[in-house]
């Protein structure tokens, strides 16, 4: 796995690069960190200008000051933590804490929550093969379902990819660089979602859409590019490790 970090990595400072070149992102702080979320890790923090990207209905009511999100994030992999905030709405904030695991999703309580955050927690399970992206936000190319690597021939991935991996290891230990007779490996990411928006007559309205449309529509997105984009992080890993 230690091949899988340097090429997300690399793949973060491409996209962040393309991002910044629109405009539309600029980096503040890029700096390591000896003691902090994960223990050590990379601190870096982000200014992203995304009144295109909002819903209508929620860029309608919202002035040009209030488009313009903060982000800070600590990556310790395998754990890493975001925090998104807005200058204009000091009552507003997303967390996600994120924690990449050597298993086939079947912890129950792996960020160790306790007492009313236990309680009130929902489990929303994301599966990048069988949830379903609509309109624009489906990319045939980015569909593991169709998508085959070039480099490692892996894919297509089928609607029971899950149960026939678990298939395969049953009885067998997890570890992060084991794989299957047939050369497969899996991983979770387990993340846990916290959501403030504290503004009397909108909360729940806007804290819904955030976890209910938003991060997830985001997170099956962008897990299901990190399976489509392996070629690159293939090429990446083989030019620095040859």
């Amino acid at each position: 796995m230690e091949e899988f970090r340097i090429a997300q990595q690399h793949m973060i400072a491409k996209k962040s690069k393309e991002e910044e070149t629109k405009g539309t992102m600029s980096v503040l702080v890029n700096e390591s960190y000896n003691s902090g979320p994960g223990g050590r890790g990379q601190y870096t923090k982000k200014v992203y200008r995304v009144g295109s990207h909002l819903h209508t209905w929620l860029s309608s009511f919202l002035p040009k000051a209030a488009q313009t999100i903060e982000e800070e994030q600590w990556n310790a992999y395998p754990y890493t933590k975001i925090m998104y905030t807005c200058p204009f709405l000091r009552r507003f904030s997303i967390e996600i804490e994120t924690r990449y695991c050597a298993d086939k999703g079947e912890q129950e309580n792996v960020f160790g929550l306790t007492g009313s955050d236990l309680r009130n927690r929902v489990i929303d399970i994301i599966n990048i093969v069988k949830d379903d992206l609509s309109g624009a936000d489906y990319l045939k190319e980015e569909d593991p379902k169709l998508f085959v690597s070039k480099t490692t021939s892996r894919g297509p991935l089928s609607e029971n990819w899950i149960e026939e991996y678990r298939t395969e290891t049953k009885g067998k230990s997890e570890l992060m660089t084991s794989t299957t007779p047939n050369g497969n490996g899996i991983m979770c990411s387990y993340k846990i979602c916290r959501v403030k928006f504290h503004y009397w007559g909108m909360q729940n309205k806007v804290e819904n859409f955030i976890h209910d449309i938003a991060l997830r529509k985001t997170m099956l997105r962008a897990h299901r590019q990190i399976w489509a984009w392996q070629d690159e992080w293939n090429v990446v890993v083989a030019g620095e490790n040859p």
